[in-house]
């Protein structure tokens, strides 16, 4: 072994131990337990400039390389979205899985979630969240699936109401109740238009935690100023957050997308 004699040996020592130590704290990452993690609202497909382009938005989304893709405001067949199919459009040119949820009839169509997958499903179930006389249905889109490493993940994508934190409240209650016996790995992610303060999320940190420390907004897209796009994950014990982005994208939605690339532990 090479020694500068200019050294001290006890330098040389030191040294050897921070690597080493280093080194050792660094575990690899086993990429088949990793999971990208996309939230995006889009607008039914209107982008900022007035027009209806999806190829925006799947160009967005295709550069995020996402494994999995939650969906809100989401139209089906509805005269607005020239009676397209959005999440089966989306799929098409993104090269995913597309699954969609209705949370009520609108517009000749439908409107309500979407997932995109890399992976197949096991089971889908739509969720009815409560909701008051008057206000917007909303719904809870959950799939099961398996990933690489072999480990079945839930995956639940929602968008909560916008106009009433009562209503939130109450949605965001029942998501803590019908999830929180379950230990199996989870991930909840969407627009939950509510403020990390406000009481519909403490209440949904009941039984989730947030992937982002900080509150980085994520509303409206030109100049966002609310952080009301999230991604959650339970238990808490068998996610590790690697890394967190709000992704600078200002024309294909009102929402800013949410990416969180997230490793189940073992």
């Amino acid at each position: 072994m090479y020694r500068n004699k200019n050294i001290p040996a006890f330098l040389i020592i030191l040294f050897s131990w921070i690597f080493g130590h280093f080194s050792m704290a660094q575990e690899p990452v086993d990429s088949s337990r990793v999971l990208r993690v996309l939230t995006y609202n889009i607008y039914h497909g209107e982008t900022m400039q007035g027009d209806f382009d999806l190829d925006l938005i799947a160009r967005v989304i295709r550069e995020a390389r996402p494994d999995i893709v939650a969906l809100q405001e989401v139209d089906l067949k509805t005269n607005r979205a020239k009676k397209m199919h959005i999440v089966t459009e989306l799929g098409i040119r993104t090269g995913m899985a597309p699954l969609f949820g209705r949370a009520m009839y609108y517009d000749g169509g439908e409107y309500g979630e979407g997932i995109l997958s890399r992976f197949t499903f096991l089971t889908t179930k739509v969720h009815a969240l409560p909701h008051q006389p008057g206000k917007e249905p909303r719904a809870a889109l959950e799939v099961n699936f398996v990933m690489a490493g072999g480990d079945t993940v839930r995956f639940i994508g929602t968008h909560l109401d916008h106009t009433s934190e009562s209503q939130r409240l109450c949605q965001a209650r029942r998501l803590s109740e019908w999830f929180r016996k379950d230990d199996r790995p989870a991930i909840l992610a969407g627009d939950l238009n509510a403020l990390p303060s406000g009481s519909a999320m403490k209440m949904i940190e009941t039984s989730w935690a947030r992937a982002f420390d900080d509150d980085v907004p994520t509303w409206p897209s030109d100049k966002p100023k609310k952080k009301i796009d999230y991604v959650l994950f339970r238990p808490q014990n068998r996610w590790k957050v690697l890394e967190t982005k709000v992704i600078d994208e200002q024309v294909a939605s009102d929402h800013r997308p949410v990416l969180v690339v997230l490793e189940l532990l073992p």
